[in-house]
């Protein structure tokens, strides 16, 4: 019996190693930005929102940990989005797969 990859195309050692590699440094990406996430909305907003609140610093007559916990946070994730594209696409062509060259 004749087993199924045995038909399957093979690809030379290099793309398996970029590919793992690309992986590797997309998950470093998503872990980055995910800490980010969790230390802006989590730390700013609900964590640190009382040390924020003592500091000197008020944005538009809010204390600053009121004002992390509701327009910041949604600020840093509008940044967030924008770090992850910038990341991403610095990532895809380092490995050759931006989109720019497919058309």
């Amino acid at each position: 019996m004749k087993s199924p990859y045995q038909d399957a195309p093979r690809q030379p050692l290099n793309a398996a190693a970029s590919r793992s590699a690309y992986w590797s440094k997309s998950l470093q990406i998503v872990g980055i930005v995910l800490a980010f996430w969790m230390f802006v909305s989590l730390g700013c907003g609900i964590l640190f929102r009382e040390a924020l609140d003592a500091s000197a610093l008020s944005v538009g007559g809010a204390p600053l940990g009121f004002w992390m916990a509701q327009q910041g946070s949604i600020i840093g994730f509008l940044f967030l989005l924008f770090l992850y594209m910038v990341l991403m696409n610095r990532l895809d062509r380092a490995h050759g797969f931006d989109q720019e060259d497919q058309s």
